[in-house]
């Protein structure tokens, strides 16, 4: 088990955080002054069944929040008004923001779309002067931004403590916590106030007797690891004490993309359309990051929730014309498992990746009997030149294997929690 240097530790307000209130509901409202200080939820599509996938600070105050069913939410708000999501505005505006931001001061860390973290210097290590950073910020975030982006800003010795405290007052809050005041600082805060402890790790807290804040600060890290079952808990410890980790380099494991399908694209014979569409995303995506991939995944999930799936492992991999025909045969897979239910979401991963310079192996095709005649340098060629059509005249200038007007409802990328994607991706 790795230690954890005791001098990481510092008393120091060495971190502030920043977390944008009700992001994605409020660059709609920037956008469109008619939705200004109305509840709205925004929504991947218009349906009952979906769920929010963000929720104004208006909304939020009748109970709406982000996962709450639509059909319900409309029931807690009947004045509820839904917009659907426009992620490539989303990520115009996470840029904007950050480079306003960085006018005053670098960021260290962007923790997600709508959270960034800064490492304060020597200067700034104190309660007056990274308030006046902090008060700096959202000055400019209003006149440069827009009126209705807002943000919580929490500062702290340690990251996650920052982060704490940039939760404890929404929205537009600005909050400071030193170890000296802790643990009370913190005793009014649930167990699942806290990031990093959900719905599954808050029973297991429970059993450890671990049921109160207090309780959690008191308890020694050697509990937490048991309880994490691993150093997870170690860290953990160290955090909420104002501790700091180095972020560990991460290599890319895996791409992929997911998609719950409206109404109307359920039908197993319309769901392969999406799927398709779902891989050469992925495909495309997987060339620019200059991978290639020995292994993929097609999953599906029945609007009566059984689940099929679909998996092959392969030799290394990168153009569109070979991963097209795998997907064929996973897509039998996965059907096969749900019969011929009707599908609700789709999800497609590319895995086993190696980078494009490594030792390229035997032909892909002869062994899966693909018709195919052209050789695997042609089709790596044709597979780039259509991804170049797209970037230029946009998503599904050309495609391979469905018509792009059969899935003009497709909504493409999504931005997930902690991935921001780059701009090219709303145009693979």
């Amino acid at each position: 088990m790795p230690s954890i240097p005791a001098s990481s530790i510092s008393p120091e307000l060495r971190w502030l955080f920043l977390d944008l209130n009700s992001y994605f509901a409020s660059v709609e409202q920037q956008l469109r002054p008619e939705l200004r200080n109305r509840p709205i939820a925004v929504v991947p599509l218009m349906s009952d069944s979906t769920c929010a996938i963000a929720a104004s600070s208006q909304a939020k105050k009748f109970g709406v929040k982000t996962g709450t069913i639509i059909g319900e939410a409309k029931r807690m708000c009947p004045g509820l008004v839904l917009v659907e999501a426009r992620h490539e505005k989303y990520v115009e505006f996470h840029k904007s923001i950050c480079d306003e931001i960085e006018r005053h001061y670098p960021i260290q860390v962007v923790a997600s779309i709508d959270e960034v973290g800064l490492l304060l210097d020597k200067k700034r290590a104190n309660e007056k002067e990274a308030l006046a950073l902090a008060q700096r910020i959202k000055k400019g975030l209003l006149a440069n931004i827009g009126e209705v982006i807002t943000c919580s800003i929490g500062i702290a010795p340690g990251r996650y403590l920052a982060k704490v405290a940039s939760d404890l007052k929404k929205p537009n809050g600005l909050e400071v916590i030193h170890l000296a005041d802790m643990p009370g600082r913190l005793l009014h805060l649930s167990l699942s106030d806290l990031p990093g402890i959900g719905r599954k790790m808050e029973p297991r807290l429970h059993e450890a007797k671990i049921e109160t804040f207090q309780q959690l600060w008191d308890a020694p890290a050697e509990v937490l690891h048991r309880v994490w079952g691993g150093v997870g808990g170690d860290r953990f410890w160290h955090q909420l004490h104002g501790g700091d980790l180095d972020d560990l380099p991460t290599e890319r494991s895996t791409v992929g993309h997911s998609h719950v399908l409206a109404p109307e694209f359920r039908k197993p014979s319309e769901a392969v359309i999406v799927a398709r569409r779902l891989l050469l995303k992925a495909a495309s995506r997987l060339r620019r990051l200059e991978y290639q991939t020995t292994e993929m995944t097609v999953s599906v999930r029945t609007e009566q929730r059984q689940r099929g799936e679909g998996h092959m492992r392969f030799q290394a991999v990168s153009d569109s014309f070979a991963l097209i025909k795998i997907l064929e045969i996973l897509w039998a897979r996965a059907l096969q498992e749900v019969g011929g239910q009707r599908i609700k979401k789709i999800a497609v991963t590319l895995h086993g990746l190696e980078a494009l310079s490594a030792p390229q192996q035997l032909d892909l095709f002869p062994s899966l009997g693909c018709p195919i005649s052209a050789d695997k340098d042609r089709r790596d060629k044709l597979s780039v030149i259509m991804d170049l059509m797209n970037q230029e005249f946009g998503r599904d200038s050309i495609a391979l294997g469905f018509a792009p007007d059969s899935v003009k409802t497709f909504s493409g990328t999504k931005i997930a929690f902690t991935r921001i994607p780059d701009m090219e991706e709303f145009r693979e």
